[in-house]
């Protein structure tokens, strides 16, 4: 393996960032992240990344945009100290839900984000499940999207009863359920639900027999868990068993995600680290490492 490379871990992903550099046998180059009193981020490089192979770990995690324009500074940073090669990993890819435009006057947010990371150098992206697989076609860069389902099923597999199933909490994630099915060997439900505007969302129909079972319910991310309630809720109706588990790659939690969750039957939420904790004592949480799957990846760039 190569030795001409170098990674950087964003203030977002420190620990993760950690465990990518030793599955390289490598250790994390030192940066000073900061902000200067007005808020504006302070990046600066301690390590020499001269004619390198640089990696840039760093989620668009909330604080999104200070994260994201973290990323952005320090790509810029590795791009006028002469780096060989800019990767930025992402492990969870903000603003990937905005690729496209829902009325006349709005952004489409993700080719934004595509275009301002190759405006300062990156030349290649390593991202997690991101939320919708055309992203990719935002970039001229190559992109690597990787998954964690493999990952997230190991887990998954202890305990998990023999009448299980999975579900999908809408039509959009029916593939990403099916992965999870074949992994697991269960069979699959399937909801279907209808939005009534910002967050009123309401489940219509349920695909598939719950009676007496048990059901893992997934998603690619977790953010207010809105859908995760609406889904157990209607799931419960039709006579699942309160033996509730959660999966998703990416657990953010944010507006009372966790007050939401701890009212419902749930036994287990299963993530991966790709958005760091910030909270602790949750024993209804479980997370597991993403280092090995992106590792692995990476591995392949420095062979």
């Amino acid at each position: 393996m190569r030795n001409d490379f170098a990674i950087f871990a964003g203030s977002a992903s420190v620990t993760l960032g950690a465990s990518l550099a030793r599955e390289l046998g490598a250790s994390p180059g030192n940066c000073v992240l900061g902000r200067f009193p007005d808020g504006e981020v302070e990046v600066r490089l301690l390590d020499p990344v001269r004619r390198k192979d640089v990696f840039l770990v760093q989620s668009t995690s909330p604080p999104v945009n200070d994260h994201l324009m973290e990323l952005l500074a320090m790509a810029d940073a590795c791009r006028r100290a002469a780096a060989a090669r800019i990767t930025a990993v992402i492990p969870y890819f903000g603003y990937a839900r905005a690729d496209r435009r829902r009325g006349r006057r709005e952004p489409i947010t993700a080719r934004m984000v595509a275009d301002l990371l190759q405006a300062v150098g990156v030349a290649h992206v390593v991202t997690v499940d991101v939320h919708t697989p055309q992203i990719e076609g935002f970039f001229h860069a190559p992109v690597d999207s990787l998954t964690a389902v493999p990952t997230l099923c190991q887990a998954l597999r202890e305990g998990l009863p023999h009448s299980a199933v999975v579900v999908s909490p809408d039509a959009g994630r029916a593939n990403l359920a099916a992965q999870y099915a074949r992994c697991l060997g269960v069979p699959v439900v399937l909801l279907h639900k209808r939005r009534n505007g910002g967050a009123d969302v309401e489940v219509t129909h349920v695909v598939g027999n719950v009676s007496g079972r048990a059901c893992v319910i997934i998603d690619d991310v977790i953010a207010t868990a809105g859908t995760m309630r609406q889904a157990i809720e209607a799931l419960l109706e039709r006579g699942a068993r309160a033996d509730i588990v959660l999966a998703a790659t990416h657990g953010l939690f944010v507006d009372g995600a966790r007050e939401r969750l701890d009212a419902l039957p749930i036994r287990e939420i299963v993530v991966t680290d790709t958005v760091e904790r910030r909270e602790s004592g949750w024993k209804k949480l479980r997370s597991v490492s993403s280092a090995p799957l992106v590792g692995a990846a990476l591995k392949r760039f420095i062979s």
